[in-house]
């Protein structure tokens, strides 16, 4: 049961012939969810072999061109494949104004529906839900507004049961299902069995958090707290905090610092300039404060298991 985070672009606004602009997908249980779709993503979809076709919902982080200037391409790919589902955007009312107004003039008329959902971004928004899964985006702080970061986290599972005991008690299939979501059993002579002793704790639900552009911000810790896995944009060094706060973006060390007052499992760092070649400065200053930290870069596939 799948819960992968593939890395298709990790620079900033100027990408490299090594670094595309930021965009990810996300895998929870063969459902495919796109991050933010830079410039050249549908090209990193088939380098690192995603199947686009099931991608069917996109999350826009904010309308900064490296963030979503992959996407009319993508949508435009979609219909010359002959995609029929319907592909939901979730992104600032703007995004839908461009991305019509493109379609408009070119004289687009597309095999499937566009769906878009306004993101609005000034608190913590519930744009995604299903029995497995619920997204969330919640308010960065970045030059332009609104900036999201958006929240992955997968529902409580259902308890384990004891092969053996139901077996011992003879329980039935039909009533299975509610012994696994808490119930008792009471068996035809009448004895009840308690719960704890047909079964054993849950799988612990995953949880991904996807931090971009955005100044040190400790107002997003209690919404990112124990999460698996973080990632987190670290454009600059620790010595050029100065630049990174008139940009409105992050250090490696100010990462690194939401990363363990958030108490997260693991720390990925990215979106990189491109006059960075070498990124190990990135890393290693990030270690220092969160020793569990990699680096986001293009083509790295993060799992988080079941535990």
């Amino acid at each position: 049961m799948k819960f992968e985070l593939t890395i298709l672009g990790s620079n900033s606004a100027l990408p490299t012939s090594k670094r595309f602009p930021t965009a990810q997908v996300l895998n929870v249980l063969e459902r495919f969810f796109l991050i933010d779709c830079g410039e050249g993503t549908q090209m990193q979809l088939k380098k690192f072999r995603v199947p686009m076709s099931r991608i069917n919902h996109v999350f826009i982080s904010h309308l900064h061109g490296d963030h979503f200037f992959g996407l009319i391409g993508l949508i435009s790919s979609f219909s010359l494949q002959g995609r029929t589902n319907d592909l939901h955007i979730y992104a600032h009312s703007k995004l839908e104004k461009i991305v019509r107004f493109q379609l408009d003039i070119l004289d687009s008329r597309l095999s499937y529906k566009l769906i878009f959902h306004n993101i609005f971004g000034k608190e913590i928004q519930t744009l995604f839900e299903d029995d497995a899964l619920t997204v969330q985006s919640f308010p960065l702080k970045h030059g332009v507004m609104p900036c999201v970061g958006f929240l992955f986290k997968e529902k409580q599972r259902p308890l384990h049961l004891r092969k053996e005991m139901l077996d011992f008690y003879e329980i039935p299939i039909r009533a299975r299902h509610g012994i696994k979501l808490g119930d008792d059993y009471l068996t035809e002579e009448g004895e009840l069995i308690a719960n704890e002793k047909l079964t054993f704790a849950a799988t612990p639900p995953r949880s991904y958090a996807f931090c971009t552009d955005t100044a040190y911000f400790p107002r997003i810790v209690p919404v990112i707290k124990q999460v698996d896995l973080l990632y987190h944009e670290a454009t600059f060094l620790k010595d050029d905090e100065k630049r990174a706060k008139s940009t409105y973006h992050s250090t490696t060390k100010q990462a690194a610092l939401i990363a363990k007052e958030a108490e997260v499992g693991q720390l990925l760092i990215g979106h990189f300039s491109a006059r960075f070649h070498d990124l190990s400065s990135h890393l290693n200053e990030a270690r220092e404060v969160f020793p569990n930290t990699e680096l986001a870069e293009d083509g790295k596939v993060f799992t988080i298991l079941n535990t």
